[in-house]
């Protein structure tokens, strides 16, 4: 297929990237074939050192003062509207692309062939969970497909991989950044308060997730009103809801312990809502949103319930650790916001909670409220733990409540032998402390609620922590 022009990278042009990590060293060598003149910024010295392709480095305030001698900004994700090189660039009128915008223009353009089909999930929780299970259905189809996005690769890095079909995880910032993308399918799962520091208003939040609905079939959920509530505004022909509830024509939903089918057929029964692996209702609504854009691209029905079928979690996403005396452990400690853990903790009747960390802002008096007739004790921890404190005297007086304080969750820690022991003795007080309040049939959960910086590199190192502490006592 002839490569089209994609304006404005015709050669010659000159091309600032900024950041320099791996959305950055991605876009680079994305764009050196295009013959671009290409000047990367970041004020970091080591990723300017990781840097393969040639181009020229500068500062991000010495871009800001030559932001007029670019004729494009192509930014990493995680950069604001505001921060300064951008609010410059948009002040002097030079486009600023993001990595996904950059990918969707090549793509069409035909620059790694024929264009793919892109399959776009998003939403403030379960994307990876979705788009995961999307994957197993493409693939149980018999279809190629690859796995990519804020999953893991970034798309513009796997464009030239031999497939049809893109199953794409995408965040509010990536989307912002994406105003051109047309994705085959697209869904937004729900919107709940999270990243306002970033976007502004929760109306501009809601409002960036809802640009995956502007291709040709959009997909929502139903059951969360923010979600439902942007079907209407979508630019697809086809709109699509999905929901617990029996299914309206239109819709896909659950009848009879079934996964039902009545947008892209007549009532079909696509697999059992038991055989879905992720506990509680947000497994069986991560089911139907991945069904949906699966049925999008007419994969059969058998295709997907041997998906779900065979289906394993992603780790630290309600992923069951051990179950000892009768008491199971799970991490979740993904659930970095209080609607994530609010899902968590609504598929187990009996919890001891392990919360806390950074909330961001964000109240959990509502999720406290909600959840506090199956809360049977809480373990606190992080810099906000005294708020989850506070929520709980208010919403649940009777529940038990052990703060475990390290004296070391006021920055993010070096990762050194005396931090790693730092967090082991940190997650070995947090589960003594569960065991004692849990009884046999409880499920003790880390779903935090809140970001896992002030004590641990990231989530991941949380939840792996509270693994190895979890295995230590038996």
């Amino acid at each position: 297929m002839v490569r089209s022009a994609v304006a404005p990278l015709t050669p010659g042009t000159r091309v600032l990237v900024t950041g320099a990590g791996i959305t950055g060293r991605s876009v680079g060598a994305a764009l050196e074939p295009t013959g671009v003149r290409l000047t990367i910024c970041d004020d970091d010295p080591l990723a300017l050192q990781r840097l393969i392709t040639p181009a020229t480095v500068v500062t991000t305030v010495e871009a800001v003062d030559r932001i007029t001698d670019y004729a494009l900004v192509v930014t990493s994700p995680g950069f604001p509207p505001t921060a300064p090189v951008l609010a410059a660039a948009a002040t002097a009128g030079v486009p600023i692309w993001g990595d996904v915008e950059l990918a969707w223009r090549l793509d069409q353009a035909g620059w790694f062939g024929t264009p793919k089909r892109w399959l776009v999930v998003t939403g403030t929780n379960g994307k990876t969970t979705t788009t995961s299970m999307l994957h197993a259905m493409l693939v149980a189809g018999g279809r190629r497909a690859v796995l990519c996005g804020n999953i893991g690769n970034p798309v513009i890095d796997m464009l030239a991989e031999p497939a049809e079909l893109l199953a794409v995880e995408l965040s509010s910032f990536q989307l912002h950044w994406a105003p051109s993308l047309r994705p085959d399918a697209g869904a937004v799962l729900n919107v709940a308060e999270d990243h306002l520091d970033w976007h502004g208003s929760m109306d501009a939040y809601a409002a960036d997730k809802a640009r995956a609905l502007d291709g040709r079939v959009a997909v929502v959920g139903l059951d969360d009103p923010i979600a439902a509530g942007l079907l209407d505004g979508a630019a697809a022909a086809v709109r699509v809801g999905f929901t617990l509830g029996d299914p309206a024509a239109g819709q896909l939903g659950v009848r009879d312990g079934a996964l039902i089918d009545r947008a892209f057929a007549d009532g079909l029964v696509l697999a059992d809502a038991a055989s879905v692996p992720v506990p509680g209702p947000v497994g069986v609504l991560d089911a139907l949103a991945a069904a949906a854009l699966a049925r999008a691209v007419d994969v059969p029905a058998a295709a997907i319930a041997d998906a779900l079928s065979s289906f394993h979690v992603g780790p630290h996403r309600a992923e069951v650790v051990a179950e000892i005396d009768g008491v199971t452990y799970v991490d979740d400690s993904k659930a970095t916001n209080p609607h994530a853990a609010h899902a968590s903790i609504a598929a187990y009747p009996r919890v001891v909670w392990i919360a806390g960390g950074l909330l961001k802002g964000a109240s959990v008096d509502e999720l406290v409220s909600d959840v506090s007739n199956r809360l049977v004790g809480a373990v606190l921890i992080g810099r906000d733990r005294a708020l989850v404190a506070n929520a709980l005297s208010r919403h649940a007086p009777d529940v038990p409540v052990v703060e475990v304080v390290t004296g070391e969750d006021s920055e993010v820690p070096e990762t050194n032998e005396s931090d790693v022991n730092s967090v082991t003795r940190l997650m070995t007080a947090v589960v003594a402390a569960a065991r004692r309040l849990a009884r046999h049939g409880d499920t003790v959960l880390l779903a935090p609620a809140g970001a896992s910086f002030d004590q641990f590199s990231g989530y991941a190192e949380r939840g792996d922590a509270f693994a190895a502490a979890v295995r230590a006592t038996r």
